[in-house]
């Protein structure tokens, strides 16, 4: 078959390798640059202790406080958008313990069988940098410790059990952090991975294996006819004949559905990154500051600070603000962090949400030939290896929609309503 994959991220270079697996022929096409959207900036994690939905119990009565503060972990610029106010409040209505328990099980399903793919990648010959450092999530509250133990039983059915640190087996850990850390949970399992280096091994792999990538190639409209999409229009005026696609564009898989004749409830959550070079501490340990909600993860020659969530719209800003409260998460939770080390310029980036923090990963309506492949929050990453080998599946007809990730049960619902 003739697949056209649209998004040039890790997900959709993902779906193109596994897809080429098949004999399939694939072209890749991105707007932009290949890797550099949501992509690029990333924590950098293979994030299985981090695999629950944004979505979570008390997350309504939290974010209402945190709109008060434009430097807040979440933040919701205020707007009377309809399409924005009804996706907050499908958000709402899924902060329940038992959607969130749910929701945590899948993506843990789904994560667990990551690092046994990204192996067998690196196997076949896709060098990217890799580490397997552990993560350890870090806590000043109590409070937030406790609430964080409460589903431990669902982290343990996927294998996920840490080392339950007290102040001091913290600071053995990690030596580095400072006195306010109290409270820890130690994932020694946990992987880092650099995603430049991931998307550049795909996309060279891609075209060795006689695949397309084309870049600042955007797409203009679909051929339709009774048979499903037949033909894709890009920007560069060239007719890609088709036998599939794959909608893996992040945030804007949205607007190609729409133009597909279905609306998908994505809404862009801006998260930001900012890269230390040289690294301006030693780490023994990837980690997450839980109270802030900032990632640290250490890398070849750097350091990376991410975090905070926005909804803001497709407002590419930088705001300083906020990457000052990602700084001030690291200098207070560190013993000698430099606030003056040497960075790289400050990141953000789209990730794409959905109403229950959930992916889209199926065909866009009942037998279609298009596939949708996004949706995936702040786990894009770790997610990757999962969703191409689902897509590969269902592309060759060897598997039905999960109905938990599937575009479906967004329709389902609007014909309820």
């Amino acid at each position: 078959m003739r697949i056209v994959i649209i998004g040039a991220g890790v997900v959709g270079l993902a779906c193109g390798y596994e897809l080429l697996q098949d004999g399939h022929e694939v072209t890749v096409l991105d707007s932009s640059a290949a890797g550099q959207a949501a992509s690029h900036g990333n924590a950098a994690k293979i994030a299985i202790a981090e695999a629950g939905p944004v979505p979570a119990p008390g997350m309504v009565v939290q974010g209402l406080k945190w709109m008060l503060r434009s430097d807040s972990p979440l933040y919701v610029k205020p707007s009377l958008s309809p399409p924005f106010l009804r996706f907050l409040l499908r958000m709402a209505r899924n902060c329940t313990e038992k959607q969130f328990r749910t929701g945590l099980a899948l993506n843990l399903r789904l994560a667990s069988q990551s690092n046994e793919i990204f192996d067998q990648w690196h196997s076949a010959g896709l060098h990217f940098e890799m580490h397997q450092r552990g993560v350890l999530l870090a806590y000043e509250d109590t409070g937030h410790f406790e609430g964080r133990l409460r589903y431990q039983d669902v982290y343990g059915a996927y294998g996920a059990v840490p080392e339950v640190l007290d102040e001091s087996g913290v600071h053995e850990v990690e030596p580095a952090l400072s006195d306010r850390i109290r409270h820890g949970l130690f994932y020694s399992e946990d992987r880092q991975l650099e995603p430049d280096s991931l998307t550049a091994a795909l996309v060279e792999h891609i075209t060795k294996l006689g695949g397309l990538v084309h870049e600042d190639t955007r797409v203009v409209r679909f051929d339709r006819t009774a048979r499903g999409v037949e033909g894709v229009h890009t920007s560069n005026g060239e007719r890609l004949p088709c036998d599939g696609v794959v909608l893996a564009a992040g945030v804007w898989t949205a607007a190609l559905a729409a133009q597909l004749g279905v609306a998908l409830p994505i809404q862009p959550g801006k998260g930001y990154s900012v890269d230390y070079t040289p690294a301006p501490i030693s780490l023994r340990t990837s980690l997450t500051f839980e109270d802030a909600h900032v990632a640290v993860t250490p890398l070849d020659g750097m350091i990376r600070v991410a975090g905070t969530m926005e909804f803001s719209g497709f407002d590419e800003t930088v705001n300083p603000v906020r990457i000052a409260a990602i700084k001030r998460a690291a200098m207070q939770g560190f013993r000698d962090w430099d606030p003056d080390a040497p960075q790289r310029e400050a990141w953000a980036g789209f990730r794409p949400m959905t109403p229950d923090g959930l992916p889209l990963v199926g065909p866009l309506t009942d037998g279609a030939n298009v596939w949708v492949a996004s949706g995936h929050a702040m786990l894009g990453l770790t997610l990757a290896p999962t969703t191409a080998r689902s897509i590969r599946e269902l592309v060759r007809r060897d598997a039905v929609p999960d109905p938990q990730t599937s575009p479906a049960r967004f329709a389902r619902r609007r014909r309820d309503a």
